[in-house]
């Protein structure tokens, strides 16, 4: 228990130790009782709704913007188009690759449109219903314009070695190139923004479905030229994010600049349809690559080129993924020499960023093709070979040739963890004997590693005179359980149970400045930033300087280095020669994601990854057709993953502290979108090579494995 004394605060008794305590999630109780608050739920003052008019092709000049006809329907009170918005500022890109090029902002088309669904106009009205009618009354004449855009982008490049020459001397060559669908990613809770206006102050406050509030915050006090005490950011109960809420949208900014301006709240909410027309898409990548061998199985060059997709304006992380996806390789494998270029484009199509993974599935998915590859012309088994490559555990820290700097692991101890477990030996005796009988099975195996993000994080930790505590995290959440973890890492360092401390994030006005919940990095950098402010509250209470309560202490925590998880699977496959429809037999998975704050929130987080990995493995694609029109744009075209199609399948962990944070903590949230499609891709054509199959493109739906299979 806490007691006071006249010397300030004293700690008393003991606790048995949270972190590491499979706990039940606090937050699941209102949400699934019907209490969440979502953006669509906030109460307004008598708002304005707004809805959007959209380009109906890729590209094209506006000749002519009528919304007379709009202004006079029913329930109107103004239509925006970009003429009405004034000058504007621009989003802010991070800048992890060298850029080329100037890719615009538009908040509405100007004079030109670069995308369909892009926003043109606005409607501000009493009703959604109303917002929406009159869209349909706003006249917008496009004449045919194919001038020439300049295209931009971002370029980068990893070297070390003479490639050429290792590569010439190799005694084995093995070359893949790995195409990767465009996705959606399809939270279950669309975008939107409710915007409460305050006429005392002449400022807002945005309720926003968001990754980071805090960064939403500065742009849009950026971008709109409004001082930052005008507006203030709060993210409530979010439905999910995976990437796509991480940056702020054109909408968004609209809806904000539109309560300023008329002085009046505003709301908006996506509709499935413009999420997948509008929303930032993931994946996409093309990547190639050669690997070289040598005559005993080891790797001793890699040449790799990586091209990503960006659509017509950027994200804030738009460059992440040609980021991660050349910077990444040769994942935990010792390659002395390697030649590595990643680069990413504009084009007329919605925007393209980060996607649960965001490079790391990218990356991983070719190395470990090639590893495959280079098993199949050794004729070493696959296991063996990654044995025989990976870096040993005395290696670490160990800097690899794109200059990375992997903290820590015990890759091929989890790799015969993961054999032993399956019963590897015996199970590829079974697929061989079900193949001589006819099957078409196969085993595939992935091993990966995931960076687990890098910079600070900031938490204020409150002693309250009763003995509870108070957690504000500067980060945020979007169904993670964020906040039973912080609350098992506080009450550990605090010696309190873990229902007397509160934990509230996502609010600039209540919460200190954070960067917010991004690759992987809130438990190993968030949770240490927790951390940091409860041993700070114990030691200024420990030097009696505290005369009242309550005490409060606040820190920013940045970590000394990138911590990295890193993880295997193992998938068998059987596919029906008669229809090509593919079963999933056998998944497991070993992950290490360093110290474990709670295993019930890891297995959830390794599951859901999981899920989505496999909706880009086996069923999911975004198409545009050849005049730029999205085919794909509802569920009736888009195929996710339902809990059917999702196999049982078996979870294991090591623990292997990260020097590099004082939790030891690695992330874990990407690790099934990272592992799962590389280990169904192995698997599907480790089951078709003996039919003369060495390549298959994703989704691998039953038509693709079908065709495969009786090929001509």
């Amino acid at each position: 228990m806490t007691v006071f004394s006249a010397r300030g605060l004293e700690r008393a008794g003991s606790q048995e130790p949270q972190i590491g305590r499979p706990m039940r999630r606090r937050e699941d109780l209102h949400l699934v009782t019907g209490a969440g608050r979502y953006v669509a739920d906030v109460p307004l003052q008598d708002p304005l709704h707004v809805a959007f008019v959209r380009s109906p092709v890729p590209e094209g000049r506006i000749a002519a913007c009528e919304t007379q006809d709009a202004h006079d329907m029913p329930g109107v009170v103004q239509v925006v188009d970009a003429a009405g918005l004034g000058a504007l500022g621009s989003l802010s890109i991070n800048p992890v690759l060298e850029p080329f090029g100037v890719a615009p902002f538009p908040v509405l088309a100007g004079e030109r449109l670069a995308a369909v669904g892009q926003p043109v106009a606005a409607v501000l009205a009493a009703t959604p219903a109303q917002a929406l009618d009159a869209c349909d009354a706003v006249l917008v004449e496009i004449e045919d314009d194919v001038a020439a855009v300049e295209p931009a982008g971002f370029r980068g490049a990893w070297s070390s070695g003479d490639c050429d020459q290792a590569m010439a001397a190799a005694a084995h060559r093995v070359s893949v190139t790995v195409d990767h669908p465009r996705l959606a990613p399809a939270s279950l809770e669309p975008r939107g923004i409710a915007v409460a206006y305050h006429d005392e102050s002449d400022s807002v406050t945005v309720f926003l479905s968001t990754q980071t509030p805090h960064r939403a915050r500065l742009e849009l006090s950026r971008i709109l030229s409004v001082a930052p005490e005008r507006i203030q950011v709060a993210a409530p109960d979010v439905g999910g994010a995976f990437g796509m809420k991480a940056s702020l949208y054109p909408e968004e900014v609209l809806c904000v600049w539109a309560a300023l301006r008329f002085k009046r709240a505003t709301r908006w909410i996506s509709s499935r349809g413009e999420d997948f027309l509008a929303a930032s898409h993931g994946r996409g990548a093309t990547s190639e690559g050669t690997l070289g061998v040598d005559a005993q199985g080891r790797f001793v060059a890699l040449k790799a080129s990586v091209s990503s997709p960006l659509g017509h304006w950027l994200p804030s992380s738009a460059a992440i993924p040609a980021w991660n996806a050349g910077r990444i390789l040769p994942s935990g494998y010792r390659v002395e020499a390697v030649d590595i270029r990643s680069s990413a484009e504009t084009s007329n199509t919605a925007a393209v960023g980060i996607y649960r993974g965001a490079g790391r599935p990218e990356a991983n998915c070719l190395m470990e093709r090639l590893v495959e590859a280079a098993a199949a012309a050794t004729g070493i088994d696959p296991l063996e070979i990654r044995r025989r490559n990976l870096i040993p555990p005395t290696a670490f820290p160990h800097t690899g040739p794109s200059g990375v700097v992997l903290d820590s692991g015990r890759y091929a101890e989890l790799l015969d963890r993961l054999a032993q477990e399956t019963g590897y030996d015996a199970r590829r005796a079974e697929v061989a004997e079900r193949r001589a009988r006819g099957e078409v099975v196969g085993l595939g195996m992935a091993f990966y590693i995931e960076p687990c993000g890098t910079g600070w994080e900031s938490a204020r930790v409150t002693l309250n005179p009763d003995g509870t505590a108070l957690v504000a995290f500067g980060g945020s959440t979007q169904g993670h359980g964020r906040e039973t973890a912080l609350a098992q890492i506080a009450a550990d360092a605090l010696s309190l149970a873990p229902d007397a401390v509160s934990v509230v994030c996502g609010s600039t006005d209540t919460c200190p400045t954070g960067i917010g919940a991004l690759a992987s990095r809130s438990t190993a950098i968030g949770g240490s930033a927790v951390l940091k402010a409860c041993e700070a509250l114990l030691a200024r209470i420990d030097s009696g300087a505290d005369t009242s309560v309550p005490v409060s202490e606040e820190v920013v925590y940045e970590a000394a280095g990138e911590a990295w998880g890193y993880g295997a699977y193992l998938v068998q496959i059987a596919i029906d020669p008669e229809t090509g429809d593919p079963t999933l037999e056998h998944v497991a998975c070993v992950d290490d994601a360093g110290t474990v704050i709670n295993p019930m929130l890891v297995e959830g987080q390794i599951r859901g990854g999981f899920a989505q990995g496999l909706g880009e493995a086996l069923m999911e694609r975004l198409v545009y057709d050849g005049d730029g029109q999205l085919v794909t744009g509802s569920l009736m075209d888009y195929a996710l993953p339902r809990a059917s199609d999702i196999p049982a399948f078996s979870i294991s962990k090591m623990e292997t502290a990260s020097p590099n944070n004082p939790l030891g903590a690695k992330g874990v949230g990407e690790a099934g979108t990272i592992g799962a499609p590389a280990a169904i891709l192995n698997a599907a054509i480790d089951a078709l090579r003996p039919h003369g199959v060495t390549d298959l493109p994703m989704p691998l739906t039953s038509e693709t494995l079908w065709r495969a299979l009786h090929r001509t």
